[in-house]
């Protein structure tokens, strides 16, 4: 009788354990994708609680502000750019120079909150947007315009989209990126209307040219105060003229437009798509993407919902899905400050590193941004990465000031290979000597992976 009760017991215990305990891959997994990497800390603290409530731990973790002080000009008012006109050849020679200093004190200060945050799933969807709605430093201008949308992206990056999609129609650096600024009545200008169907809503296919030039008109006399450098209507320039959008007719103006968009059911279905692919592989499922598309649009474009229901997702936990999406220079270069303690000795050189590797952080290459996946890596790129990691490796080895580079030199080869790499190394191990092994995993072509 005794023998029968404690194997009930046993038993409900074995059944319970799956819940309770997270193995080391899928937590390492989960940090990975949903950050820069976990340490063996972080992953060993994931693995106290069921994975359900590790990705509930992740998501109310999310912030809206970022930890890091930005440089202090970003409360600066605009200079005034009509001074450049009368500026010598050296003069504006000098002044190009100053903007792409503070460029990249810009890109040097995200770069620094991506490696201190608290949050890296905030500053993994700050970059999906980035990407998704793009604009650039070289069209803004005006650093601060940048900065200003960092944190309009970081805000909503884990909010509500409708509520982003309405915010970033009326952002300065994106007007001016997408010649709104232009726009006006009579002499309507399409770029950002057809951007706005084309790359942030629906794809194409699903709208017409006629949608295009009467979504343009829409948003005529959506500019940016040169003074202040923030959104405002000139009433003078809108045409408020009748308009035929997407079967809705009437004097619409740019949020009748946007609302008329989100009424799409392809809109849900189009940004799960572009999700998948930044977070679990480069093919979505079709029928796993309208299940998750009917999440989002019943939680009225909350994205939180959203994300918790792709993390939990059989495809995000599917081992066939690990070690299938290839590292952005970012991630790269990130990730191995974050986890395994190596950074070179500049703050700059980061952001400097990242621009050699094709990301060019707030300066994509077009509105469509980076594309990601392979096209991060050819042979050249991938020779460049190794011996970036290389440059950062030696720096820190001189110094030796790192815990966590010292902690991963401690660790047993198969341990260290388990943290740093999503697959197995394609190199055999080399030697014993822990500064070596830690190398050469760097340089495997696997840690190339996430």
């Amino acid at each position: 009788m005794k023998r029968a009760r404690l194997v009930v017991v046993l038993s409900g215990l074995l059944l319970a354990w799956p819940a309770l305990a997270i193995p080391w891959d899928e937590a390492r997994h989960l940090l990975s994708r949903t950050g820069f990497g976990g340490t063996a800390d972080e992953i060993a603290a994931l693995r106290r609680v069921s994975y359900a409530e590790a990705v509930d731990r992740i998501l109310a973790g999310t912030r809206t502000k970022p930890v890091t002080r930005p440089p202090a000009w970003v409360h600066e008012p605009p200079p005034d750019f009509r001074r450049l006109r009368k500026m010598s050849r050296a003069q504006r020679k000098a002044f190009r120079r100053f903007w792409r200093r503070r460029a990249m004190q810009l890109q040097s200060w995200w770069i620094q909150e991506m490696i201190v945050t608290d949050s890296p799933l905030t500053e993994q969807m700050t970059l999906f947007w980035h990407n998704h709605f793009t604009s650039s430093l070289r069209k803004a201008r005006w650093p601060v315009l940048m900065y200003r949308q960092n944190l309009l992206l970081r805000r909503h990056a884990l909010g509500n989209f409708r509520k982003m999609l309405h915010a970033i129609a009326e952002d300065p650096a994106m007007i001016l990126y997408l010649d709104n600024q232009s726009n006006r009545r009579g002499k309507p200008n399409e770029n950002f209307a057809r951007e706005l169907l084309e790359l942030f809503t629906l794809g194409e296919g699903h709208y017409t040219e006629q949608d295009v030039k009467e979504a343009a008109r829409a948003f005529t006399g959506w500019k940016v105060n040169r003074r202040s450098g923030r959104f405002r209507f000139v009433i003078r320039q809108h045409d408020f003229g009748d308009k035929r959008f997407m079967g809705m007719r009437g004097h619409l103006g740019g949020h009748d437009v946007i609302d008329r968009i989100l009424e799409h059911p392809r809109v849900a279905e189009f940004i799960v798509e572009k999700l998948w692919r930044h977070f679990i592989s480069p093919t979505p499922d079709s029928a796993e993407v309208r299940r998750l598309a009917g999440i989002f649009r019943r939680a009225n474009y909350e994205i939180k919902p959203l994300m918790r229901a792709l993390l939990l997702s059989r495809a995000f936990r599917d081992h066939r899905n690990r070690g299938v999406l290839v590292k952005s220079p970012v991630d790269l270069l990130v990730g191995s400050v974050r986890v395994a303690g190596i950074a070179p000795t500049r703050r700059d050189l980061l952001a400097r590193f990242s621009r050699r590797l094709g990301q060019d952080l707030m300066n994509p290459p077009n509105v469509r941004g980076w594309p990601g996946g392979r096209a991060w890596i050819t042979s050249s790129t991938l020779i460049l990465r190794q011996r970036l990691l290389l440059r950062m490796w030696r720096q820190t080895r001189r110094r030796m000031l790192d815990d966590r580079m010292q902690e991963a030199m401690r660790m047993p080869y198969a341990s260290l290979a388990r943290l740093l790499l999503p697959l197995p190394p394609v190199r055999a191990q080399a030697g014993a000597d822990p500064a070596r092994r830690l190398r050469q995993l760097l340089l495997d072509p696997v840690y190339q992976l996430k």
